[in-house]
């Protein structure tokens, strides 16, 4: 593998194609984690009631959990898509992961998988800060960092700077996409001694085997 390689993955922690390659990110972030830059690009954090798009995301989920195995549980579809005046916004999400960046990049793709699976599979609702803050708190723990929940949550909630460099992590992720000609997300972004390219979405969503014949594919 070159010694120049570097990896972009941009995504939004609410995305259901992204969680379709959340078994990709986990294989390139174990195998080339000092690669790896995850970029969030902001696609779902204005918030807007999550009823307008439950009946979309039902049928998008069964077409993922199709193609890829990927689990959307009862548990998420009632407790979280159905949820009584639930919103749909990644803002949290996305300041936690930023927030928890800060402290060691690593840490960020295990929010995001832990994330993931908190809400698809066990039905958490990962637009409420509450929530986010208890996730992100329980991962910067098994990384053995203490981490106060109560307050990480008033960070992601009103903590300027906090917002300013999530701010700031989004505009650089779609400069990104507008300088590549990229319009949808997931996207991994490879930079090696042949060029920046972008890999495929299909072999994302194949796994880790396929991405990784892919970055050893010759020029």
């Amino acid at each position: 593998m070159t010694s120049t390689l570097q990896l972009t993955y941009l995504f939004d922690p609410l995305c259901g194609w992204c969680y379709a390659s959340a078994p990709a990110l986990k294989r390139i972030s174990d195998t080339h984690g000092d690669r790896l830059r995850l970029m969030p690009t902001g696609l779902f954090v204005d918030p807007r009631p999550v009823s307008h798009i439950a009946d979309h995301a039902r049928t998008n989920d069964g077409r993922i959990q199709e193609i890829t195995g990927q689990a959307f549980t009862e548990a998420y579809h009632q407790g979280v898509m159905r949820a009584p005046g639930g919103v749909f916004s990644s803002a949290a999400l996305t300041r936690a992961l930023v927030a928890l960046g800060q402290i060691a990049p690593a840490l960020e793709p295990v929010f995001l998988n832990t994330a993931q699976t908190a809400r698809y599979v066990d039905g958490q609702d990962t637009s409420r800060a509450d929530i986010v803050a208890e996730l992100a708190a329980r991962v910067a723990l098994d990384a053995g960092v203490a981490l106060d929940a109560d307050i990480l949550r008033v960070q992601i909630e009103d903590d300027p700077a906090l917002e300013i460099e999530t701010d700031r992590r989004i505009s650089e992720g779609r400069t990104t996409m507008a300088a590549l000609g990229i319009r949808g997300i997931p996207q991994l972004v490879i930079t090696d001694a042949r060029g920046t390219r972008t890999l495929d979405s299909q072999t994302l969503y194949a796994g880790g085997d396929a991405v990784l014949a892919a970055l050893r594919e010759p020029a």
